[in-house]
């Protein structure tokens, strides 16, 4: 397996707001967008990641936005695990 990627881009609230238009049909900015590379769902073993972007006009703490992102890399989805990545992005949050 090659070494894998991790990408993360700032960008202002103009150009996340084009992105969440474009990629998931919603007309406004975010604060966090995921691109990942290789398959969806929570995996424990390596795999390439992806990319994160986060626009810090709409972002209180640019490492949780980080983690946030990384962890929808991963597969984690906020939106429909009953609150299994919001409980992980805590506890690495954490240990940081």
């Amino acid at each position: 397996m090659d070494d894998g990627h991790l990408a993360i881009e700032l960008v202002d609230a103009e150009r996340i707001g084009e992105l969440n238009r474009e990629h998931r049909g919603r007309d406004r900015p975010t604060d966090v967008l995921s691109f990942p590379v290789d398959a969806t769902g929570p995996a424990v073993e390596p795999r390439e990641l992806g990319d994160v972007v986060i626009c810090p006009e709409h972002t209180e703490d640019l490492i949780e936005a980080v983690v946030h992102g990384v962890l929808h890399l991963c597969g984690y989805d906020h939106e429909a695990d009953g609150g299994e990545m919001l409980a992980l992005q805590a506890r690495v949050l954490e240990g940081l």
